[in-house]
């Protein structure tokens, strides 16, 4: 007979109780609680998250079903679903939620020596990317999408060294990708990987007089005038033109009056003609190239999180929901990180 501690007790032994009370007590989060306070609340859901379970209620039946293991699991008691539903609505998400940005900032450092794949750079590399889960627009009402339908967007920046999230903000399906930028405090020699659906002039220039650096691709229709071009180039490897560009748009020119650096570059795979927009110009034009070649991982990430975590079918129809997702998604990558 095994007498050892359970898989899922061991687990979460790497959750720190006394770092998350402090988030408690910061929001008053147990006043006038009786059965069910944060921490047993958290580690509830957290168990659903690991066991794959797809609603309230299946968690707490799973619970009630093995009672006479609840306290070897570490969770104090099983309580209805209605009680843990009212706890998910009414509790303040920002418990969770910093408790999780927590949880990230002790993961990092881990992999802060991890090599990315043709990149030689030591900054930290972060990318930018949204994913869209659908919904029943009768059920979540705040998460509006398109053409009237449900969706929430869960907008990421992945720190591609360990595949870590550092920020995540969960919005409804309309909400513009680009408005993220404004809720990021971009970070001194740090490259930010975006696709362009970012192509924000103001948010990048806030970025280039930060001293951070951005990688995105250019809109289609931009419009520019080249001041120098670089044609000591290597085209064997892909590229066809490295250009220092100023904007040429009146709007566009006051939003971001520095130059910027455009890069030709031709995907033979899928026979593509790929156009970047970049501030840095210390770097060569194909480690541009691999760079956003690399943005990809975030892609990467999103499938794993659909694959691997209960967020395809929400817990619940309340806005106050996106918090707990937040903690979720952290603690689990913290565990594996760990692990």
């Amino acid at each position: 007979m095994n007498t050892g501690k359970y898989v899922f007790s061991q687990v979460l032994d790497y959750v720190s109780i006394y770092e998350f009370d402090k988030y408690v007590s910061q929001y008053n989060g147990n006043h006038r609680v009786r059965e069910l306070n944060c921490w047993n609340q958290f580690i509830q859901l957290f168990f659903g998250q690991l066991t794959s379970l797809n609603s309230l209620r299946d968690i707490c039946l799973c619970l009630k079903a093995h009672n006479n293991k609840l306290y070897h699991l570490g969770i104090k008691k099983h309580v209805s679903h209605t009680t843990l539903s009212r706890a998910n609505e009414n509790r303040d998400y920002r418990i969770f939620a910093e408790f999780g940005n927590y949880l990230i900032e002790l993961v990092r450092p881990l992999y802060a020596n991890t090599q990315i794949k043709n990149i030689g750079l030591d900054n930290e590399i972060l990318a930018l990317d949204s994913t869209t889960i659908s919904c029943s627009i009768n059920l979540l009402t705040w998460a509006e999408g398109k053409y009237t339908r449900g969706a929430v967007k869960v907008h990421t920046l992945l720190d591609l060294r360990g595949n870590i999230p550092t920020f995540i903000h969960i919005t409804d399906g309309k909400y513009h990708d680009a408005n993220a930028l404004d809720l990021i405090t971009p970070q001194p020699d740090t490259i930010y990987l975006m696709d362009k659906a970012y192509v924000d002039f103001e948010a990048l220039y806030r970025m280039q007089v930060t001293g951070s650096y951005f990688v995105t691709r250019a809109m289609s229709n931009q419009k520019y005038e080249v001041v120098e071009q670089n044609y000591n180039i290597d085209q064997t490897t892909g590229l066809r033109a490295d250009k220092t560009i100023i904007l040429t748009v009146s709007k566009s020119k006051k939003l971001y009056p520095e130059k910027l650096r455009l890069i030709e570059f031709h995907d033979t795979e899928k026979d593509n003609l790929l156009i970047f927009l970049t501030n840095n110009f210390e770097v060569s034009a194909l480690e541009i190239a691999n760079l956003y070649k690399n943005r990809w991982q975030i892609e990467t990430f999103f499938k794993w999180i659909k694959q691997n975590l209960t967020i395809k079918k929400l817990w619940g129809h309340s806005p106050n929901l996106g918090g707990y997702l937040h903690l979720l998604n952290c603690c689990v990558h913290q565990t594996l990180c760990k692990k």
